[in-house]
C-alpha cells in the first residue's frame, strides 16, 4: 500500500481545485456542477510510482500558454501518455479543462512511494531556492481566458476532416459534382461548380475522390473505405425543377463554392456533410484489456511513416478500441544464423517494441492513429499491442 500523503497537501489541493473551478464558472457564468466538485474531491488520488519519474523531473513547473498536459507531464515522466495518473484524474473527467491555466504553479509532490502533481500559489519569495510555499487561504483572481489542452491537437486537427473512413462504399451513392463553371476542368478556392444528389438538409460539405479499399493484412478482409480528401464546399443554391424547351420537366443542379481546395476539385467527385467534430475526449489510457492488430495502411501515397505521421489500424469499435488509447508498436524480430552450436540453424530474435502510437478516431473496423515515436520506418503489417 502507498504511504498515506500528508493530509494538509490533500485539503489543498481540493481546495485549489474547486477555487480554479470556482473562478473558471464565474468568468463563464457557468454553476460548478457536481462533476466538477467531484473532481475537485478526487485531486488527491494515488498518483504514480516513483518509478515512472523522468530522471530530471523538476519539483516544480509554471504553466505557460502553449503548454498542454502531455507536454508538462513530458518533464515529469518517463511515458507522458500516463498523465492522468500524475494528474489523479479520471478519463470520463476529461470535459473539465479549466483546472489548469497559463500563469498557474504545479508542485510534484512526493509521498512514500507515490509522485503527483498539485496546483499551488505562491507566497512570497520562498527563499533564495525560489520554493513555493503552500498556503490554504485561497484567493480568486481572474484567469487566462484560454485553459491549456490535454494533447497536441495542432498535430491531430488536421486529419479530423481530411482523414475520414466509410464502413460502406456509400460515397457511390454520394452527391457529385457533375459541372464547372465556364467548363473548367478543375478548380481551386473560391470556384464555383454543380452538382446533383441528395444533399438532405446539410450545407457544409467535405469534398472526396473515389475511395479505395482498406484491407485486413492478414485477412484481406474488407475493412471500410477511406476516400482521398480534395477540399471543403457549400451549398450556395439549391437543385430546382422547371419546365425544359420541351415542355418537360428538368432538373437544374446544385450550386456550391469551394471553400478550401486540398488537391484540384474536379469532375466526378463526391460529397459528404461535414460532421460536429469534439475534442474534448482525447484523455491518453491504456486500454482496459489485451489488443492486438497491425498496420493497415500509412496515410497519403507513402509506401512507411515515422514520428507524427498516421496510420489505419486493423480494429476498430467492435475490438473495444477508444479514441485516446496508446499502443505499443513493435518490430518483427530479425531470423538470423546460429552458427555457434555443433551446426548452423536458422533461428528468430525477439520481437522489439519500438514506438508509441495515440489512437484519435475510431470508426466500427478500423482506426486511425498517430505516430508519437518511433525508432524504424512502420510500413503494412507492423504490429501493435497494449502498452
Amino acid at each position: 500500500m502507498p504511504a498515506a500523503r500528508p493530509a494538509h497537501f490533500s485539503v489543498l489541493a481540493a481546495c485549489l481545485a474547486l477555487a480554479t473551478a470556482s473562478a473558471w464558472a464565474q468568468t463563464s457564468q457557468l454553476p460548478i456542477t457536481p462533476e466538477q466538485r467531484r473532481v475537485a474531491d478526487q485531486v488527491a488520488a494515488a498518483g504514480v510510482p516513483l518509478s515512472e519519474l523522468a530522471p530530471n523531473a523538476p519539483d516544480q513547473h509554471i504553466v505557460k500558454a502553449g503548454d498542454t498536459l502531455w507536454d508538462i507531464s513530458q518533464i515529469f515522466l518517463k511515458s507522458p501518455w500516463r498523465w492522468p495518473e500524475l494528474w489523479g484524474m479520471n478519463r470520463d473527467q476529461i470535459r473539465n479543462p479549466h483546472l489548469i491555466y497559463p500563469g498557474q504553479v504545479l508542485l510534484l509532490v512526493k509521498s512514500g512511494d507515490r509522485a503527483r502533481l498539485e496546483l499551488a500559489q505562491g507566497v512570497g519569495s520562498g527563499g533564495a531556492g525560489g520554493a513555493v510555499k503552500l498556503s490554504p487561504r485561497m484567493r480568486i483572481a481572474s484567469l487566462d481566458a484560454s485553459p491549456i489542452a490535454s494533447i497536441p491537437l495542432n498535430l491531430i486537427q488536421p486529419f479530423l476532416t481530411e482523414a475520414v473512413v466509410f464502413d460502406t462504399d456509400q460515397l457511390a451513392t454520394a452527391p457529385r459534382i457533375v459541372a464547372t463553371e465556364e467548363g473548367h476542368v478543375v478548380l481551386g478556392q473560391g470556384g464555383k461548380a454543380y452538382a446533383r444528389g441528395d444533399f438532405g438538409n446539410n450545407v457544409d460539405f467535405r469534398i472526396f475522390r473515389t475511395a479505395r479499399e482498406l484491407r485486413d493484412p492478414t485477412t484481406k478482409e474488407i475493412l471500410g473505405y477511406e476516400a482521398p480528401y480534395v477540399g471543403t464546399a457549400e451549398l450556395t443554391r439549391a437543385a430546382d425543377t422547371r419546365p425544359g424547351p420541351d415542355g418537360k420537366p428538368e432538373t437544374i443542379p446544385a450550386t456550391i463554392k469551394v471553400n478550401l481546395a486540398r488537391l484540384e476539385v474536379g469532375v466526378g467527385d463526391r460529397l459528404a456533410p461535414a460532421p460536429a467534430r469534439d475534442l474534448d475526449r482525447y484523455m491518453p489510457h491504456a486500454p482496459d484489456q489485451p489488443v492486438a492488430g497491425q498496420i493497415a495502411a500509412v496515410y497519403g501515397e507513402a509506401l512507411n511513416a515515422g514520428q507524427n505521421q498516421i496510420v489505419v489500424l486493423n480494429r476498430g469499435k467492435r475490438d473495444k478500441l477508444e479514441r485516446g488509447h496508446v499502443l505499443a508498436l513493435w518490430r518483427d524480430g530479425e531470423r538470423t544464423v546460429d552458427k555457434t552450436g555443433e551446426r548452423a540453424e536458422l533461428i528468430k530474435l525477439p520481437d522489439e517494441r519500438h514506438g508509441v502510437l495515440f489512437v484519435f478516431e475510431v470508426y466500427e473496423r478500423v482506426s486511425y492513429a498517430l505516430i508519437i515515436s518511433v525508432k524504424d520506418p512502420v510500413t503494412v503489417g507492423d504490429r501493435f499491442t497494449q502498452p
